[in-house]
């Protein structure tokens, strides 16, 4: 499944592009993608892939301006509540609640195009 996207802003069209390569990244590491910016009322999240049995819900972030912080620091307790409630109406939407096992990765890009993957993010407290 290819990633699609149609952009705006040269903000939005840096992070579609953080996506892309982020989404490439994953799938040299073996994942597979299944949904990328699945949106509802809750929020987006923006890669959704398969790990061997488990469906991983990944944040890609993107900070060009380390003085503002890291990429991965820029998931906060609040932006991680968004994912949690995205991700379970998708479950829910796929009937997959009860059925799957899933974790939440965090991919951020920093201004030197270096790739950071937090595994399990939300669950080891690295965030």
């Amino acid at each position: 499944m290819a990633v699609e996207f149609k952009a705006c802003s040269k903000a939005h069209q840096e992070g579609q592009a953080a996506e892309l390569d982020a989404c490439a990244y994953l799938q040299n590491h073996g994942l597979t993608l299944i949904e990328s910016n699945f949106r509802c009322p809750c929020g987006e999240i923006d890669l959704i892939m398969r790990d061997g049995d488990e469906v991983v819900f990944v944040e890609v972030r993107l900070r060009r301006q380390e003085y503002l912080g890291s990429a991965i620091e820029s998931v906060t307790p609040s932006k991680q509540r968004k994912l949690i409630r995205t991700a379970t109406l998708y479950l829910q939407k796929k009937q997959w609640l009860d059925r799957v096992n899933c974790r939440f990765d965090v991919i951020g890009i920093d201004e030197q195009n270096q790739f950071d993957w937090i595994k399990n993010a939300f669950s080891r407290g690295f965030i």
